[in-house]
């Protein structure tokens, strides 16, 4: 009864089927085409619309006023600048600053979030409502109070720069930021550096032979001695030949202000504690879910082969875990890059604030500086994307997924 009950829709869809024949196909390209021409039609119509109005109010279009003057100064750069530099030196230095605070942000936010994680999944009863509180606590306040609470609360409290709070008389805490000593490069600083370098990919080499190894064949290489000559021994043999590489230039309080040394600005300070403790904290959530994706029979195997709990969690359960950690890790990465944006509420000069702020209100250039800006995010986070994927994509043909 039910087949013969669904013989009719069936011979009526076949019916259908054979009577479009080929039109099917092709009113699917026209429904395509005409969408199309819609839309191409919006575009031109928004385009005509914004060039209307630019004209009526008298405002230049195009992209020349990045070559004047922008006659304001910016406190932090990291590149040479100057006030009478032009608008596009001052899209250099928001792109770096913004680029600057997502780096270390994302630094921190990672070993935070892995340690919190760990804190979590402790044996110990203490350990692991700590972690649980941190998490619970930091993610279920928003990111911006966050931010100001450090800023104000933390940083504005310390004491003026005569009053400064001294570690070991060489780095200085206050209202001002934090003072630290500046290095200075010296002649052998060139080859302690390409050394240095050699050093360290060979370190990785040798560590990811000594991995195979022992995973392989079951035999445990000691590398340590090789390693601490290639990354310690050899760079001190350059030292010892060229010279020191580098020295430093220690701060000195003078009058009301330190004098030499480097100053980290407290909004930099304060955006990239908050970025970092707020992600971690999402972070924690996603590396805790991922270790417990692993079946516990791993932790097992590692503990019946005379290995500890951190050596079977470094060496077996994370590497597998890692495999669900990464895609919404990426999403982490991503976001704390463009919650970076929130920069402009404390003053820190970001791409937002320097760029799509102070040169947006005196150039009323909108429409370029708002498109260059949201390439910038946009490019930023199509970079982190493809890292990330990279990533993903190495660890699972190492896994053997």
């Amino acid at each position: 009864m039910g087949v013969e009950a669904r013989k009719p829709p069936l011979q009526f869809a076949l019916k259908l089927r054979r009577a479009l024949g080929g039109k099917a196909g092709w009113n699917g390209v026209a429904v395509q085409l005409v969408f199309g021409t819609i839309l191409a039609w919006m575009a031109y119509e928004i385009i005509s619309n914004a060039r209307t109005n630019l004209e009526t109010q008298h405002i230049a279009a195009g992209f020349g006023f990045l070559q004047n003057s922008a006659s304001f100064d910016v406190n932090q750069t990291l590149i040479p600048y100057s006030g009478s530099d032009t608008y596009f030196r001052v899209f250099l230095v928001g792109v770096l600053n913004t680029l600057l605070v997502s780096v270390v942000g994302i630094f921190f936010a990672t070993v935070i979030g892995f340690v919190v994680a760990l804190c979590r999944l402790s044996p110990n009863w203490l350990v692991s409502r700590v972690g649980g509180l941190y998490v619970e606590a930091i993610r279920n306040l928003p990111l911006l109070f966050q931010i100001l609470f450090w800023y104000l609360a933390v940083l504005a409290a310390l004491p003026a720069p005569r009053q400064s709070i001294s570690i070991f008389n060489t780095v200085f805490l206050n209202n001002r930021g934090v003072i630290v000593p500046s290095p200075l490069a010296q002649p052998g600083f060139v080859p302690f550096l390409v050394v240095l370098t050699l050093g360290i990919v060979a370190s990785l080499a040798l560590h990811s032979y000594a991995r195979r190894a022992l995973f392989a064949e079951g035999r445990a290489i000691r590398i340590w001695p090789y390693v601490l000559t290639l990354i310690i021994g050899l760079p001190l043999v350059t030292t010892l030949v060229f010279g020191m590489p580098i020295t430093f230039e220690w701060p000195q309080l003078k009058g009301f202000n330190f004098a030499g040394g480097a100053r980290i600005i407290p909004e930099f300070v304060a955006l990239t504690v908050g970025l970092s403790t707020y992600t971690a904290a999402f972070i924690a959530e996603i590396v805790r879910a991922g270790i417990l994706s692993v079946h516990k029979g791993q932790m097992e195997a590692g503990s019946s082969l005379g290995l500890s709990r951190g050596a079977t969690l470094r060496l077996i359960v994370v590497p597998q875990a890692m495999r669900v950690i990464v895609p919404p890790l990426t999403n982490q990465y991503l976001n704390l890059t463009k919650n970076s944006s929130l920069a402009v509420a404390i003053g820190y000069p970001d791409l937002v604030s320097v760029f799509a702020g102070t040169s947006l209100s005196q150039t009323g250039q909108a429409i370029e500086i708002i498109a260059m800006t949201m390439g910038v995010y946009l490019l930023t986070s199509l970079i982190t994307s493809a890292v990330m994927s990279i990533y993903g994509w190495r660890l699972n043909r190492s896994l053997g997924a």
